[in-house]
């Protein structure tokens, strides 16, 4: 499922990255005269760097005319292009399999530098330079071996040093999808740091071609230009090395080279090997490399000195690729800790940040969700219960959905019993009730009667009363109901990334007694919440940097969506407020007349306590009923009186936003 419009770009990448391969693929075995290692490596490194690998391979080694390569590849640049191309077929492949398994063995991240480092320069010497460069470089496996290291260790020194950061960087960044190999993301990253690492290592190569440690670019032909005779490449046969002390060309026109080769036995031709030599030889360059297994030997007229240096700068690149990131980011976090997690905007994430952190403050994944309500669905129905033995039994259900708050604004919500708020409980008091509740989330819950007196197995707190209902469990909560007044239910398992989310529902307790009840001609819950939602994911609202919430709802609607109340003139309406789930306090207002507050925290006040106001702070958890009557016609305001409270995303609609609502007296 595409999510963020980076997940488009990387279709698109991809699809082109893909095109780019065949074509690479294509041309080389049909056209292009090189071995079969380097085919191999443009074919891999153009996988990897997309149509960047096309580029270098039409730039630097594709034969633009039939007998023209040797001459074409001559320049130093593109020699260094070949030798880097070689570096980063094989070690890029070691990179990107270990970061795979890594990421599947749930390593953290300084760990999973390491492996790859160390799978990179294990798959790129022992198998694409020593191994599938044998037959072409002579002499035995373990000689191969030798001569390869110590290019081998600079070039994939650098090119770890370039992808290093690059990895850690934005695999520990807001979208750490980039860390799960299932994720384009992952891909995604591994391709732009096998950019960087080319690019890094780029330079080191072409000083190591100039000096003869190591070959760029190759031509080999199974058919000497201008001759209808094929002779096949296989061990034995005859390679030509060129006089060029750094590019191995003939340097020849393709008639003079036809000439000269009708004057001498055929032979199949390879020009310019690309592999490492030793650097400790002073001889001069020989014109031929000699045959069969003796290989290709080449002088380098490097000094110890330079040798030693460029080693020791590669060494501290390396150092700093590798260490730097640790300065900003939690190194010690794995993919099975923190993978997938998307982080809002602005969050403030350093070295520090521990992985329950980064889980609480992520964004709800859209592809969990498992119902998408209806636009016009509404939070906070009555929830009828059944009787079983005289027990008033509930069935609640946690689950991933998509609600709307507003037009055109939809949030990916934790709900129950797929609404936002969940079901309102209505119970008398003394009546014995049970609450089956069963877990579709992908985390645990539990569920909290707020300001209820209830034995203390049934009072909900996670690894505190109870273990938390895992994804897929039920739990049974069963008590007698003692109090009445207004009261509501919330998870109590991650409190601070559920709640934000969703899972809060009122709990109404009608007294025993009628003659305690607080009576009107009409009743409505206000139930508040905040919502943060950014570039089209939904985030729990936190008091923290890059939590703040955007949105307001009123029984999961913002205005304009909010409910109208519909009552006539001279007529008594209750309001509870419920601080379901807010960061802030919120002074409700309503307009049109003053109010009278009579209970607080479901304790009903008594006369001489209540009091008239026309503004009550609602805390988080907080909990007031309150009596207004509608003295004169017309549509009257309740609201928030913090004004951004009063918006959405910042913006005002039709007079308001977030926590508004009309009462339309007639």
């Amino acid at each position: 499922m595409l999510i963020q419009p980076i997940d488009y770009f990387l279709v698109v990448w991809f699809a082109i990255a893909a095109a780019s391969t065949l074509y690479v693929g294509f041309d080389q075995y049909r056209n292009n005269p090189e071995p079969v290692v380097m085919k191999w490596g443009f074919i891999l490194v153009t996988l990897y760097m997309g149509p960047l690998g096309l580029l270098l391979y039409v730039l630097a080694d594709k034969e633009p005319r039939r007998g023209e390569h040797e001459a074409f590849t001559k320049p130093l640049w593109k020699q260094g292009v070949g030798s880097t191309i070689h570096c980063v077929a094989g070690d890029a492949t070691g990179i990107i399999l270990a970061a795979v398994i890594t990421a599947t063995l749930g390593l953290p991240m300084w760990l999973d530098l390491i492996v790859e480092y160390l799978a990179g320069f294990a798959f790129g010497l022992f198998i694409f330079q020593s191994l599938f460069m044998k037959s072409m470089m002579g002499g035995t496996y373990w000689e191969n071996v030798r001569k390869s290291f110590l290019p081998e260790f600079i070039s994939m020194n650098f090119m770890m040093a370039g992808m290093a950061p690059v990895m850690s960087f934005l695999m520990m960044g807001r979208d750490m999808r980039a860390m799960e190999p299932t994720e384009l993301l992952f891909w995604g990253v591994m391709s732009l740091g096998v950019i960087a690492g080319f690019t890094l290592a780029y330079p080191a190569n072409v000083w190591l071609v100039a000096r003869k440690l190591k070959h760029g670019l190759m031509t080999q032909r199974s058919q000497p230009i201008g001759s209808d005779h094929e002779t096949k490449h296989a061990p034995g046969a005859e390679f030509d090395m060129a006089e060029e002390s750094h590019a191995g060309h003939t340097g020849m026109t393709a008639p003079a080279r036809a000439a000269a080769k009708a004057k001498a036995p055929v032979k199949a031709k390879t020009s310019h090997a690309a592999h490492a030599m030793p650097a400790h030889r002073t001889a001069r360059h020989s014109s031929h490399a000699g045959h069969g297994s003796a290989g290709h030997q080449m002088e380098t007229d490097a000094t110890a000195p330079q040798i030693t240096a460029l080693s020791v700068v590669s060494v501290i690149a390396l150092s700093i690729g590798m260490t730097a990131p640790a300065n900003w980011i939690n190194m010690g976090l794995s993919a099975r800790e923190v993978g997938g997690a998307i982080m809002p905007p602005g969050m403030i994430m350093d070295r520090d940040t521990p992985a329950a952190a980064m889980r609480d403050m992520a964004a709800v994944d859209p592809r969990l969700v498992s119902f998408k309500a209806d636009p016009a669905s509404q939070g906070g129905t009555v929830l009828e219960p059944r009787i079983e033995n005289g027990v008033k039994v509930f069935d609640l259900e946690a689950s991933v959905i998509r609600w709307s708050i507003l037009p055109g604004v939809a949030v990916e919500a934790f709900a129950y019993n797929r609404q936002v708020p969940g079901p309102t409980l209505r119970v008398a008091q003394g009546d014995r009730v049970r609450i089956n509740v069963t877990n579709r989330l992908p985390e645990s819950t539990t569920v909290h009667w707020h300001g209820l007196d209830v034995p203390n197995a049934m009072d909900g707190p996670a690894y505190v009363t109870q273990k938390p209902i895992k994804p897929g469990e039920t739990f049974s909560y069963e008590y007698t109901v003692e109090q009445f007044g207004t009261y509501f239910y919330h998870t109590h398992d991650h409190v601070d990334r559920q709640q934000a989310l969703g899972l809060y529902g009122a709990l109404i307790i009608d007294p025993k007694n009628p003659a305690e009840a607080i009576t009107a001609d009409l009743e409505y819950t206000v139930q508040l919440q905040e919502w943060l939602k950014r570039e089209g994911l939904t985030y729990p609202s936190m008091p923290m940097d890059g939590g703040f919430p955007n949105f307001f709802t009123i029984n999961g609607k913002s205005y304009p969506a909010t409910e109208t109340i519909k009552m006539k003139v001279g007529q008594l309406l209750k309001i509870r407020f419920v601080g379901s789930n807010t960061t802030a306090i919120h002074p409700m207002h309503i307009h049109g007349g003053p109010f009278e507050v009579v209970a607080v925290d479901g304790a009903t006040l008594p006369q001489t306590a209540r009091y008239t106001a026309d503004t009550v702070n609602v805390g988080p958890g907080q909990r007031y009923d309150v009596l207004w009557r509608a003295l004169r016609p017309g549509k009257w305001l309740l609201h928030c009186h913090i004004p951004h409270h009063t918006t959405n995303n910042n913006v005002e609609e039709q007079g308001g936003g977030g926590l508004t609502m009309v009462i339309d007296a007639s």
